[in-house]
């Protein structure tokens, strides 16, 4: 036990006694990650731990990471050997899994890509031999990735493994090893909603996790597989974390999780738990993230209209044509996505309407595709987030008929992207001359003036000149309200505005 002490209290670095432990995030994918690790940042934070930069030194790595396509396990690749190199770890971790895999992990150098190799002669006691180079920092690696590639990880050695179900224990493994004690993976508690209400550590809005897990099973969809079956957070949990965020200081709170329409806990439904969030205390606005548009009552839409709801949602569509929604086993056809656009649009024509759209599913001709340009251009997307179909192994479309070549699934996605972006600055720009109300969420200096720059109340960026008569920092997380006066150039134009007088 002695030598394991040594070995991990080793990790924090030769002057850790004279300072506070860091901790590094790097997450990637989802608002429902982002709210992941936000809480557990808070609970670190907590903990008396100073969160840093990930290029910075730290004690411990930790990825919440993401595998809903080929680029972002790519991306999560990347970031993990990035982590490694950054920990100084020399040699890997050799821990043997309680009710896991029974793969011992091998020495690994570096730079060492992450390997797939396993010694099936491995054996499964619930023993840890840790034999990390003394300069290293633990890297933790969790998120959907995990859960779909959780072997390949452990193989390599070199990252503790958690997956999703034990992801709210990430304190107790770090804080636990840079103590000295043997913590495994599998021996975390697992609790997909346990998590601490988050603290304004890297972003003005606070995020509110009210469900986990899809029953949808689209064909082309890996999610049920490593996020699990959906399950709904208790309503009393969801309304005092939200409270104690606003008590907190957020000024905008987001609802997130993988399938929120299907909220559904005894009587309450998705609707029921909006309107409650709606009445708390403070001066504060409710905005809703990526959501499916099966399930959405008359009630949720009439709640559109609430002064504190932002006019915006992210409504996933897919595709414009009702064949391809069809054989991804979508739960609505278009003409019922179209008539939710058109429902909310009614009272409020300036509602800003974003979604995915996914290009080159299996079986997608050119009259699919051109659907869903129409598509694109009848409803007048404020944004659109394009994916090139990517196969996810598992899944029904993995053994579809119709694969589309890459080349032609590259021109669709530049021809889509150039439509939307058409679409988007056409949106945005019918904004100038109107109000926004803008929560302020950093400043910079540029051109001899100091700038604000935050969201307004439709999900756009808004960059404003301040008066240089107050301090730019008293600014920071408050509502200012401003006329748009013009419209950058790019990719993602920020309005223009100036403070109303």
């Amino acid at each position: 036990m002695a030598d394991l002490r040594t070995s991990a209290n080793a990790i924090a670095g030769p002057d850790s006694a004279d300072r506070p432990r860091r901790v590094a995030f790097n997450t990637l994918g989802c608002k429902l990650n982002q709210y992941e690790t936000d809480a557990l940042a808070s609970r670190f934070i907590q903990q008396g731990y100073e969160v840093v930069s990930f290029d910075s030194p730290a004690d411990a790595y930790i990825i919440n990471t993401c595998t809903v396509t080929n680029k972002a396990d790519r991306k999560t690749r990347n970031t993990i050997n990035r982590a490694i190199r950054l920990s100084g770890k020399l040699e890997s971790m050799d821990i043997r899994s309680v009710g896991g895999s029974n793969s011992q992990m091998t020495p690994a150098a570096p730079d060492r890509p992450i390997s797939s190799k396993t010694d099936t002669g491995a054996d499964s006691s619930i023993t840890a031999d840790i034999k990390t180079d003394q300069r290293g920092a633990m890297v933790v690696v969790t998120g959907c990735f995990v859960d779909s590639h959780k072997d390949e990880l452990e193989a390599d050695g070199r990252s503790f493994v958690v997956d999703n179900e034990r992801k709210n224990s990430i304190f107790e493994l770090v804080d636990g090893h840079l103590r000295g004690e043997i913590v495994h993976p599998e021996s975390l508690q697992g609790d997909r909603f346990a998590y601490a209400a988050s603290r304004q550590v890297f972003r003005t809005r606070g995020m509110v996790k009210i469900q986990d897990g899809c029953d949808n099973f689209c064909s082309f969809c890996i999610i049920p597989f490593v996020r699990g079956t959906a399950i709904s957070r208790d309503p009393a949990e969801i309304i005092d974390s939200a409270q104690r965020m606003l008590d907190e200081g957020y000024r905008e709170l987001v609802l997130t999780g993988v399938n929120m329409s299907r909220y559904e806990h005894g009587d309450t439904r998705f609707s029921h738990i909006v309107e409650s969030l709606l009445n708390l205390e403070g001066d504060y606005r409710l905005r809703i993230s990526s959501i499916e548009p099966d399930q959405l009552d008359d009630r949720f839409i009439e709640l559109m209209k609430h002064p504190r709801m932002t006019p915006h949602l992210h409504l996933c569509l897919q595709s414009g044509s009702e064949k391809t929604l069809l054989k991804m086993r979508r739960q609505y056809s278009y003409a019922q996505y179209l008539d939710i656009v058109r429902r909310i649009r009614r009272d409020l024509p300036e509602f800003n309407i974003t979604t995915d759209i996914i290009v080159g599913f299996p079986g997608e001709g050119e009259s699919e595709f051109n659907e869903s340009l129409e598509a694109l251009r009848t409803i007048g997307f404020g944004h659109v987030h394009a994916f090139k179909y990517s196969v996810r192994k598992g899944t029904r479309a993995e053994r579809m008929d119709g694969k589309v070549d890459e080349k032609t699934k590259s021109a669709r996605s530049e021809s889509l992207r150039i439509a939307a972006e058409a679409e988007k600055n056409r949106y945005r720009r019918g904004f100038i001359g109107r109000n926004q109300r803008v929560l302020v969420e950093r400043t910079l200096e540029s051109g001899g003036k100091i700038w604000a720059r935050g969201l307004g109340e439709h999900y756009i960026p808004v960059t404003f000149p301040l008066p240089g008569s107050r301090d730019a920092a008293s600014f920071l997380n408050q509502y200012i309200d401003v006329t748009v006066t013009g419209i950058e150039d790019g990719d993602d134009p920020q309005l223009i505005a100036e403070i109303r007088v």
